[in-house]
């Protein structure tokens, strides 16, 4: 058999296996899309709510329901939902900045978080502007082995003047599970138990629209995401979102604008209707690259890689991890996800030291929304142990070619 027919079986045969976790997909993909339709016809979306505005943007009704049309689609109080935000680390930053004061602790209960954050979080007198350079205290506690919580480590952790609860629901560049709501809910009634007043937050980003529930729905008071991942649904140009209870949205918003201002200014700069119609085809989009992680994590472990998590296991983020054996095969990898991409398939990515990123990083992201996660891409720090990190895909097809096109790129350098 020709070395490509091998290669088209290998997926084939895969398919076939996997085919009852395509079916939960699916389930999840309906209720959610449900809830967004619900949403939208609760607070009447009309076709005026997409028209932009400009300079100070008052009054503008399209941004207002925006906000809460997200807030219940996400089972939140309040949201606030814009494109000035930059990045996920921006909307992430502008939550905590927002409910912390110098002095108080910020404890996070899921280890080291994503690489992105700790220049974020910084040093005492960093002269940078960051978290513990304005006096805020900061503490994490790692995971066990197995990658669950340290009740122990956090029942000591917690001090008097802790404010806030930091848990990360992805792994990011950690090879830990993601965490589900239900294990989230776990956390907020334990941390609630020893400090009643304490606020749990919830770095959301990539776990949108996975399950049927979202963690404002099992007791979180505040989460933020990117919007250039899963609720952007791969066509809101930029921006991010902070859901939550309505005082601590309010407070985020003080600090995204000014005192006094908060959520009430800000031109949408005409990102309005994507960003509707982007949270409309989220709960579809991000089922498609849920079901291609699927099939990723199937064949890559047919071929002897261990992959994280396994097909068969429960999803709650977009990412799968795959481990390798050489920084050859990482390589590899990145590169054969970036040639399968619609834009900029001719680009061969290479490491390079990414900023806020502490090793340099291999990214394949051949996307129309720049660095766009709910997009096919794929990342890695280039360390041990060998850790890919793939995620999204707009369509099921997609994935499939990317995962053809990497064996096949593999293939020929005789890796597999």
């Amino acid at each position: 058999m020709h070395n490509g027919e091998k290669i088209t079986q290998l997926i084939e045969q895969a398919e076939e296996k996997i085919q009852s976790a395509f079916k939960r997909i699916e389930s999840t993909i309906d209720t959610n899309q449900w809830k967004v339709i619900r949403a939208f016809q609760k607070h009447q979306v009309s076709d005026y709510h997409f028209a932009g505005s400009t300079g100070y943007g008052y009054n503008d009704r399209g941004r207002e329901v925006l906000d809460l049309v997200f807030a219940d689609a996400l089972g939140a109080e309040a949201a606030l939902v814009r494109p000035h935000f930059v990045s996920g680390t921006h909307t992430i930053g502008t939550a905590l900045f927002g409910v912390l004061r110098p002095g108080e602790h910020l404890l996070y209960i899921t280890g080291k978080p994503y690489d992105t954050l700790h220049k974020l979080i910084g040093k005492p007198g960093d002269g940078t502007g960051s978290l513990q350079d304005f006096g805020i205290q900061y503490g994490e506690v790692e995971l066990l082995a197995d990658g669950t919580p340290d009740w122990r480590g956090i029942a000591a952790a917690i001090q008097p003047n802790t404010k806030v609860i930091g848990i990360q629901r992805s792994r990011g560049y950690d090879w830990r599970p993601s965490f589900t709501v239900a294990q989230i809910a776990e956390m907020v009634r334990f941390v609630k138990e020893l400090s009643p007043q304490v606020i749990v937050f919830v770095d959301n980003c990539y776990g949108e629209f996975t399950e049927t529930a979202e963690p404002t729905e099992a007791g979180v008071d505040l989460m933020a995401g990117s919007l250039i991942k899963n609720p952007g649904g791969g066509i809101a140009p930029s921006g991010g979102y902070i859901a939550g209870r309505r005082d601590l949205v309010e407070l985020a918003a003080f600090r995204l604008t000014a005192p006094g201002i908060g959520g009430e200014v800000g031109a949408m700069l005409g990102a309005t209707r994507a960003m509707y119609q982007g949270l409309f085809l989220a709960p579809h989009l991000v089922g498609q690259a849920i079901k291609g992680s699927t099939l990723a994590a199937a064949v890559f472990a047919e071929l002897g890689f261990e992959t994280h998590p396994r097909w068969e296991e429960q999803r709650t983020d977009l990412i799968q991890a795959i481990r390798f054996t050489s920084a050859e095969h990482l390589i590899t990898f990145v590169q054969g996800i970036q040639k399968a991409s619609a834009v900029d398939a001719h680009v061969v990515p290479e490491p390079w030291d990414m900023p806020g990123y502490e090793h340099p990083v291999i990214m394949a992201a051949g996307t129309f929304i720049q660095g766009g996660s709910l997009e096919l891409s794929a990342d890695a720090p280039i360390r041990e142990p060998y850790i890919a990190y793939m995620q999204g895909g707009l369509t099921y097809s997609h994935c499939k070619l990317g995962i053809l096109t990497v064996l096949e790129h593999m293939q020929q350098k005789n890796l597999l």
